[in-house]
């Protein structure tokens, strides 16, 4: 009799994570509203009372980003809306599989006469994790905009003081067509070695990149620097564009220090998810 032996199985397709949120802004009788929203897979947006024009915030219904995983999000502040789009909590790059990247993109556009900012919480990297982050904002004439974007190195609280993975990230602002900022870095390897060097981190395990442009930016840079500590670093790109850079010890000190600043720019009305 011949022994009779099973198929082989195919591989199981990995469940990879897919979210997309776009929003758009218009002016009300009441002020700022929203005009479209389109909301699908694991990113939704959910939009509180607030203060000032709207915040929307977002949500990764998924947990985290992992490698194969892609996010993104756009947003466009109409003529002379306000619009706030923060993060429900940190977001989280997870160990990804070899050859295996997530990737998260985010377009924003401000009309002129708008304000945006963009101001999610940090993003956290765990050990083995693989993330290319992309951001693109583009401001026409009288627009103004606050693009923050935070991290984190490792989970320190869990004993991660040096982990390895790679993390690419960019940032581009132009105006009307012409760059006004272009930030990018990428890092890979041992990350905690990397940023041991003086040259790099000088031991830093967070970093946030901060970009201003409003016509008080000229203004804003002597009061930053005051608020700024020696890892910390205020210039301007032109009169009404200000960069920002801090480094930071860990998360926690990182927060410390930015807080402050973020409530003087905002003329203190940071989300309230900021605070929790």
């Amino acid at each position: 009799m011949t022994a009779l032996h099973p198929l082989p199985s195919p591989t199981p397709a990995r469940q990879r994570a897919r979210g997309s949120v776009r929003v758009t802004t218009k002016q009300g009788p009441r002020g700022t509203v929203i005009d479209a929203l389109f909301q699908q897979g694991a990113a939704k947006a959910v939009f509180p009372r607030a203060d000032r024009g709207m915040t929307a915030v977002l949500l990764n219904t998924s947990g985290g980003v992992t490698g194969g995983d892609r996010f993104d999000y756009a947003a466009t502040a109409g003529e002379g809306t306000h619009l706030t789009l923060t993060t429900q909590a940190c977001e989280r790059a997870y160990r990804a599989l070899d050859g295996e990247t997530g990737r998260v993109a985010t377009d924003l556009k401000v009309a002129g006469g708008a304000t945006l900012w963009w101001l999610p919480q940090e993003t956290l990297l765990f050990d083995g994790c693989a993330m290319t982050r992309r951001l693109t904002c583009a401001l026409s004439d009288g627009a103004r905009a606050l693009i923050v974007e935070p991290i984190c190195f490792g989970r320190l609280a869990m004993g991660e003081d040096s982990i390895t993975g790679t993390m690419s990230d960019r940032i581009e602002i132009t105006r009307n067509g012409a760059p006004l900022v272009r930030d990018t870095w990428r890092m890979t390897g041992d990350l905690g070695q990397t940023l041991d060097r003086t040259a790099t981190g000088g031991g830093a395990r967070a970093m946030v990149s901060l970009t201003y442009v409003a016509p008080d930016a000229e203004a804003q840079r002597d009061a930053l620097r005051g608020m700024l500590g020696p890892t910390g670093g205020v210039s301007l790109r032109a009169d009404d564009v200000l960069v920002m850079r801090l480094l930071a010890a860990s998360g926690y000190a990182l927060r410390k220090d930015l807080l402050p600043i973020l409530d003087h720019l905002t003329g203190g009305h940071l989300p309230l998810c900021w605070r929790l």
